[in-house]
């Protein structure tokens, strides 16, 4: 029987304040998984955390390489996911 294909999150800022998390797996619920539907997954295992609108701002990395379209991006397992949030300096 085959593994089910995993991936790992990594939450930085107000996306790990929100989960409480600095990294947390996944399993895939189908490969390929469409990364533009990451976030429905992420926000339905943390509920009422304010996690829509944090990820609705944020960018996203596979694998170390910045993502500039998560519409044409898929997972397929391994892959390390990095949810990047705008940050704000003075």
């Amino acid at each position: 029987m085959a593994s089910q294909p995993t991936i790992t999150v990594l939450y930085f800022a107000a996306a790990s304040t929100a989960t409480g998390l600095t990294e947390e797996l996944f399993i895939l619920p189908e490969t390929p998984f469409p990364l533009s539907t990451l976030a429905s997954l992420i926000t339905s295992r943390h509920p009422n955390k304010g996690l829509e609108k944090i990820l609705g701002t944020s960018s996203w990395s596979v694998n170390a390489e910045m993502v500039d379209d998560p519409e044409k991006t898929s997972l397929r397992g391994g892959e390390e996911v990095a949810v990047i949030c705008p940050v704000s300096g003075g």
